[in-house]
């Protein structure tokens, strides 16, 4: 996720290394996602991974709001809060092929050396692949 600091000064360019770094390193976000149902803004906080140069989020197998406000609602907020502060829109793909999934989820779980959980990550956990909007 390059930043293009063609389109910003200095001080703008700066921020978008601060970006790159947190993404790159930092493991917690917050989200704001728009409530399916109340269409209300909702808040949490929530880990993320990048991996290959992508950012995912999932969580533990079971049920999520966060992820069916996603589903509704793919435009959301993450919110940088470790190594920096920023407010990134970004929009939610929801990734459901289990060819997939399962390829992302190895690599995740292989960050996590937790690779013994990849079947029931696979079949019961949520997987967002992110797109920030200021990405080039």
């Amino acid at each position: 996720m390059r930043y293009n600091s063609r389109n910003f000064g200095q001080k703008d360019a700066i921020m978008h290394a601060d970006i790159q770094h947190a993404l790159e390193n930092d493991s917690t976000i917050d989200i704001t996602t728009t409530g399916r149902k109340t269409g209300r803004q909702r808040r949490k906080e929530i880990w993320f991974h990048y991996i290959d140069g992508q950012i995912y989020i999932t969580g533990l197998p079971g049920s999520r709001d966060w992820y069916a406000n996603l589903r509704a609602n793919p435009a959301f907020t993450i919110h940088l809060k470790e190594s920096t502060q920023a407010d990134i829109p970004a929009t939610a793909t929801l990734i459901t092929g289990d060819a997939e999934r399962r390829e992302i989820m190895a690599k995740i779980l292989k960050k996590l050396n937790q690779m013994s959980q990849l079947e029931e990550w696979v079949a019961g956990s949520p997987l967002v692949h992110v797109d920030l909007k200021n990405e080039v």
